[in-house]
């Protein structure tokens, strides 16, 4: 439905939900209006070898993930394609600007300071695509993104494309592009949740969700898992834990270097690991179709979360598991979201890692352990005495005994004094 819009150069708004193949309606539009070197006019443009197609995503992740299907998309053309983005050295990058490139990919802030360093020249662009565009104002990008759109032309043609479009990005759609054509995949009333995607919710509590989880992934229909938490170190502590129960479990967080999260999504997306524990860093742009359960390992901050988290299952037509673990502290909030997404779960039912409902509903076998292997055990440590400290030796109670019964008795006088000056004769009997 769009591509036939965005080839013919017509600004447009795309709206459809998650896993529903955005990236494939932009990028084929793309890579038809770009000229690559192979192609007869590529000599008369004015200024050969600079970017003719500019790409904003929110997360490094999401600009790799377009990047690489922009690639795959190009195989004939053979189009150059750079993916910029922070967390890694600037010299490959800044080789490619200086070889030439069709099309970047990359997060706003990488590319706004290749514009400062007067490395990256968009004056060449003819076409702008802001992919997740409510994603990148709600992580602050706003005014990244109106000074990169400012240094392309203004004869660009722009598209904006997210699976939610709240009222700051039509704002700035009205604002950058012209007379856009709205496209949105679904009827007004639909549901922003994909069908195919079965969701269930539990009241659950903190302590007994390792236990719920670690059942879960042993579940026949659970192939591969990606599980959000709302925290860093809660991401890594879940991870850890699960590895200690035996499942192959990765992590991908703020907290670790861009090297360490492209390589735990590696292998993530090649199998080595069957579950990747995350915060939303991930929640945009990890498009891998056989992901078979999603889990909230606690309530989602808002309904938009909510609804990209579990878009990472269910996509390109394959069923999929969504399961969220509500605490009791945030029943209010599910009820907010539920109302918000036309939900069916108003009431929540509670439920433990013992619970038969969570047998039936997840397809778990009934004698299922929470762990593959048991915890290994820990060395227990060496009981020290105090530590005397005059001497500094470490003695244990009998020693403290028996050097107390080898002191002789102190004998404890009192003075009686007058006016502060000791009494002659008059000593007070010691204490006993």
């Amino acid at each position: 439905m769009a591509i036939p819009i965005a080839i013919n150069g017509t600004d447009m708004i795309g709206q459809a939900r998650t896993g529903t193949g955005k990236t494939l309606a932009f990028g084929i539009s793309l890579l038809q209006r770009v000229v690559v070197p192979t192609d007869p006019g590529y000599a008369e443009l004015e200024r050969p070898g600079l970017p003719q197609a500019l790409v904003m995503a929110p997360t490094r992740e999401l600009a790799l993930q377009v990047a690489g299907d922009l690639e795959m998309a190009s195989t004939v053309r053979k189009a150059r394609v750079l993916t910029v983005y922070g967390g890694v050295g600037y010299e490959p990058q800044l080789d490619a600007l200086a070889t030439g490139v069709d099309v970047v990919v990359g997060t706003p802030g990488r590319l706004l300071d290749l514009v400062n360093r007067r490395s990256l020249d968009l004056s060449a662009v003819k076409v702008l695509v802001l992919d997740e565009a409510d994603e990148m104002l709600d992580l602050g990008f706003l005014p990244d993104v109106e000074r990169l759109i400012s240094k392309t032309p203004k004869s660009r043609q722009t598209l904006l494309f997210s699976a939610t479009m709240p009222s700051a990005v039509v704002a700035l759609a009205r604002m950058h592009l012209n007379q856009p054509v709205n496209v949105r995949a679904e009827t007004k009333d639909a549901q922003l949740t994909v069908p195919d995607t079965t969701q269930f919710v539990y009241q659950a509590h903190d302590l007994d969700k390792p236990e719920i989880v670690g059942k879960l992934l042993q579940s026949p229909q659970c192939t591969r898992t990606i599980v959000f938490t709302r925290t860093k170190r809660a991401a890594q502590r879940l991870a850890d834990e699960l590895v200690d129960r035996g499942f192959s479990a990765t992590s991908i967080h703020g907290d670790l270097n861009q090297a360490a999260r492209e390589k735990a999504l590696k292998k993530f997306r090649e199998g080595k690991v069957n579950t990747l524990v995350a915060t939303d860093v991930a929640a945009r742009g990890i498009d891998i179709t056989d992901v078979s359960h999603v889990v909230n390992y606690e309530c989602p901050d808002s309904e938009m979360t909510y609804v990209h988290r579990i878009g990472r299952t269910g996509r390109a037509g394959a069923k999929g598991v969504a399961v969220t673990l509500v605490d009791w502290a945030d029943v209010t909030r599910w009820k907010v979201i539920n109302k918000a997404l036309g939900l069916d779960f108003p009431e929540l039912v509670e439920t433990y890692s013992t619970s038969p409902n969570l047998y039936a509903d997840l397809q778990i076998p009934e004698e299922t352990r929470s762990r593959i292997k048991a915890a290994e055990p820990r060395e227990p440590k060496p009981h020290h005495g105090h530590e005397h400290k005059a001497g500094g030796h470490k003695d244990g109670h009998h020693g403290q005994a028996e050097k107390k019964a080898d002191r002789p008795k102190r004998r404890r006088s009192r003075q009686r004094l007058r006016n502060g000056k000791p009494v002659s004769g008059a000593e007070a009997p010691a204490s006993q």
